[in-house]
């Protein structure tokens, strides 16, 4: 706990001073701090991004940075000062109830940080991809090796730029330090609710009662968790100026959504919204477009650089954009095959049953799913179908454009990848809308939240298996807190294992031993793979994955079996 908190200060004053420069230099007037956390997230994220396309992100990219904050101390001198004091105020205008609920969950967060994360992802893609980061930057083809690999977001990369790994190698916790930020913002907009009554600000202090949910996601560097604060806060701004949306909060709101969909692109319907905004508002916001066009141009950009080296393609996955782009594109046949295995994982169906079934029959057997699956996906439906009723109670339109740009996003995720963490975000949203209709008085607000933080404290310190609950596989329990976890946080992976040394052709790798997850490559040294996976895509796709050259950081490619020709970078 103790060297997480060190790293989280310094993390803290660098993003607070990237936040002040980004607004500076887009001229921007921030009224919440949130944004302007969130604008330095975002400009140190695409500093890192575009950084990984030329070489790794070590000690060298560190020094840059450091030395570029130190700039930003001195050129902002007056303008950091004062947000201190501000924050400062604004911490002490608290009620001492919120002052201490927000020490509380700081602590909670800090421990269940320390101990040893349990995300499954984490053990598939997460670990690795920030450590390709740290040691080599973006790697061409490097999805041929794990096809995994090709979801690399955004979050990883902002998590490779912040976790010093050239000093320590148990920091992977970032997305612990986004949800103690949406906490810090929601129990504000508490304290602003009892003042000015504002529905959207009670909502969105409502955040935190949804912990027991996000804090299975904070030990590791999930994206998810992103999502959901970011949602809450784009929510609350679109809401906020809604009938007169300055142009100040036009670029913030398009610079949330960019970043989100930079680290999630499932999240694609949020940018809805400042498109809506730029529609009925064109006369008065169209003096700025030409900021948004390019804060949009730079995040494409990225996003595609990123997958044409990493994947070979524009967009991963898509049908749309498949192709042999480069010499190291990832065959056409293996991206179908991850294109459909993912639809018919939100299924738990095997091939032969999804094409079988009819769209209706995917839906029964979607809401009947056992365990929380088929919870949240039937909570997600009668949500969606009763929110309607309580929309035309409140007479409020932003609601209404949000629930239906909702209602699209349910519509594609039922089409692409079922998933119910892909649609938490508006099940929490909408969920903390319903109950700020049956509870908002102060002290039912307030013991609401003492409630809703007891799980919490349990799930931390006490050991629950979620294979219970649920029908991913988890594999184990739930990490608790253990006392040597004080100071040194847990191992970046769950698993303490062997690896093995193996050859493939030209390529050589290291897969783990005893071990029956088929994708698990935890943190093993690069490159890891399993040897299950290489001879499962070996036998039935007589594909191998190669390096191009001699040396790893030239990255790898796809070889056919059957094609005797060879290939050259």
């Amino acid at each position: 706990m103790v060297l997480i908190l060190l790293s989280w200060l310094y993390i803290a004053w660098t993003i607070h001073l990237w936040g002040i420069a980004g607004n500076q230099i887009l001229r921007l007037s921030t009224k919440l701090p949130i944004v302007q956390t969130t604008t330095g997230f975002a400009l140190v994220t695409f500093f890192a991004a575009v950084w990984s396309i030329f070489g790794r992100i070590h000690w060298e990219f560190h020094a840059v940075l450091f030395l570029t904050n130190l700039f930003f101390m001195g050129w902002y001198k007056s303008d950091w000062i004062d947000d201190l004091h501000a924050t400062k105020k604004r911490f002490i205008s608290l009620p001492l109830f919120l002052k201490l609920y927000l020490f509380g969950m700081a602590l909670l967060i800090l421990a269940q940080c320390a101990a040893a994360p349990y995300v499954i992802d984490n053990e598939s893609y997460y670990i690795q991809n920030i450590k390709w980061l740290n040691a080599y930057g973006m790697v061409k083809g490097l999805i041929n090796l794990h096809f995994f690999l090709g979801q690399l977001s955004g979050w990883h990369i902002t998590q490779s730029a912040l976790n010093f790994s050239f000093l320590y190698d148990r920091y992977n916790d970032l997305s612990g330090l986004f949800l103690l930020y949406g906490i810090g913002f929601a129990t504000q907009q508490i304290n602003h609710y009892f003042t000015t009554k504002k529905r959207h600000a009670l909502v969105v202090g409502l955040f935190p009662i949804t912990g027991i949910l996000l804090f299975q996601f904070i030990s590791a560097p999930s994206p998810d968790i992103v999502v959901y604060v970011l949602t809450f806060v784009i929510f609350y701004l679109f809401i906020e100026e809604y009938s007169n949306p300055s142009r100040a909060t036009f670029v913030q709101l398009t610079l949330l959504v960019l970043f989100t969909l930079f680290i999630k692109n499932t999240a694609m319907t949020l940018a809805l919204l400042p498109i809506y905004w730029f529609i009925v508002h064109y006369q008065s916001l169209k003096q700025v477009f030409p900021k948004v066009f390019l804060l949009c141009t730079l995040t494409l950009g990225l996003f595609v650089v990123k997958n044409l080296i990493i994947c070979g393609v524009p967009v991963f996955p898509s049908k749309l954009f498949s192709g042999a782009y480069f010499d190291y594109s990832l065959p056409v046949e293996i991206e179908h095959f991850y294109y459909e295995e993912l639809k018919k994982y939100g299924y738990f169906l095997t091939t032969a049953d999804y094409d079988s079934y009819s769209k209706w029959d995917l839906f029964v057997r979607w809401l009947q799913l056992p365990k929380l699956n088929g919870l949240f996906n039937i909570m997600g439906v009668v949500i969606l179908f009763a929110t309607p009723f309580l929309i035309f109670k409140i007479k409020e339109n932003a609601f209404r454009v949000i629930y239906f740009i909702l209602v699209i996003q349910m519509v594609l995720l039922f089409a692409t990848s079922p998933q119910y963490r892909f649609f938490l975000n508006g099940i929490l949203f909408l969920g903390c809308l319903w109950v700020s209709v049956l509870i908002y008085q102060r002290r039912t607000v307030y013991s609401l939240l003492i409630l809703s933080s007891i799980p919490i404290l349990l799930i931390v310190f006490l050991p629950v298996n979620l294979n219970r609950f649920s029908n991913y596989k988890f594999m184990m329990e739930l990490s608790q807190f253990q006392s040597e976890n004080i100071v040194f946080p847990h191992a970046n992976s769950k698993y303490s294992l062997e690896f093995e040394k193996k050859h493939e052709g030209n390529l050589e790798y290291f897969s783990p031993k005893n071990s029956t997850f088929f994708w698990g490559t935890f943190n093993g040294p690069l490159p890891t793979v399993n040897k299950d996976q290489i001879n499962y895509f070996k036998t039935y796709f007589h594909l191998i994955p190669q390096q191009r050259t001699a040396h790893i950081k030239d990255g790898f490619y796809s070889k056919h079996l059957t094609d005797d020709k060879q290939r050259t970078p």
